[in-house]
């Protein structure tokens, strides 16, 4: 990925004595940058706590780049810029920023002003209380119908399939501690499941807060109805990886020993019929959806014995697990 950046802050030791970090995509939102940050200092300095903006543009093609070196050099202990050669998409332009930002608190945020800058106070405060991740909920939502209902759709679905009980998985506003996105890996449209993501990795007092939603002051929304379906498919992606990775015998192997007993079940029961009652079994339609079974479940088992000797591999490698704390 191809990146560039406007400075690289000073650091003291391995990190920036900072205390908040604002990671913030950028996608043709010009418009609204010196409002946007502007409103971000006067969140954090309600919040007390000294602060980063991390503003990554991505793929921007309406001068956003030029408004984020100007706010860059006019504010340069506060605001850093990191520039995609081409749109990536929202999951890397967070990725990066996540590898950027220095505070021991990050919160995210859209660039187009929806996302209230006014809340990052009690998200700080939600966090303070020992939440590891606090997500925001556009309870009164400003957006047109099109966007609303499919969304409310989505989220009903994501919810109950996930088990997280969030009502708003895609709200742009959140709060982590550092922690939790130090080993995220977010491609695609993987951030609309960063609560999932982190809760795999053992990261589970996660709330969701009541936040203030605005209309939209300028520009257009980059979002499509497409992006629920892409969403969809990474949430199905999510769901194995969070429950199968670490096991995919456990998923390829039951789906091939189920594949492969129906389709015994059926060649037994025509063979059976053949020897037994001597009727024709060779134009039947059960003898060859018995075969497909049969050669299905072996498929199946075999990916699932591939996987396992991978993930063998991968733990031989990297090891299976996360160490946070040692008493010497």
């Amino acid at each position: 990925m191809s990146v560039e950046q406007t400075r690289q802050p000073e650091r003291q030791g391995e990190r920036v004595s900072v205390d908040l970090s604002v990671v913030v995509p950028i996608l043709d939102e010009a418009d609204s940058l010196d409002e946007l940050v502007k409103e971000i200092i006067g969140g954090a300095a309600a919040a007390g706590r000294s602060l980063e903006i991390v503003l990554v543009d991505d793929g921007s093609r309406d001068g956003s780049w030029a408004k984020i070196q100007e706010l860059s050099q006019a504010l340069p202990d506060t605001v850093y810029g990191i520039r995609f050669k081409r749109n990536y998409g929202k999951s890397a332009a967070l990725a990066a920023g996540f590898r950027q930002a220095q505070g021991d608190y990050i919160i995210t945020m859209d660039a187009d002003l929806q996302d209230d800058p006014s809340e990052i106070k009690v998200l700080v405060e939600a966090l303070d209380a020992g939440n590891d991740l606090v997500s925001g909920w556009k309870r009164d939502r400003k957006d047109p119908f099109t966007k609303t209902v499919p969304s409310r759709f989505f989220n009903f679905v994501t919810r109950k399939m996930s088990g997280i009980p969030l009502h708003d998985f895609n709200c742009g506003l959140k709060a982590y501690r550092s922690e939790v996105t130090t080993d995220l890996l977010l491609y695609g449209e993987m951030h609309r499941y960063i609560p999932l993501l982190a809760k795999w990795e053992g990261f589970d007092r996660i709330t969701e807060l009541q936040v203030n939603h605005r209309p939209r002051k300028y520009g257009q929304t980059k979002f499509g109805l497409e992006r629920f379906v892409r969403g969809f498919l990474d949430l199905i992606t999510v769901l194995f990886i969070t429950r199968f990775a670490a096991r995919p015998m456990h998923f390829f192997g039951t789906l091939g020993t189920i594949s492969f007993l129906g389709g015994f079940a059926l060649s037994l029961y025509l063979t059976i019929d053949k020897l037994v009652f001597d009727n024709p079994i060779g134009d039947r339609p059960l003898l060859l959806l018995g075969v497909i079974l049969i050669l299905l479940g072996s498929q199946l088992f075999m990916s699932g014995i591939l996987g396992e000797m991978l993930i063998r591999q991968r733990v031989e490698t990297h090891g299976s697990y996360h160490i946070v704390d040692r008493t010497r």
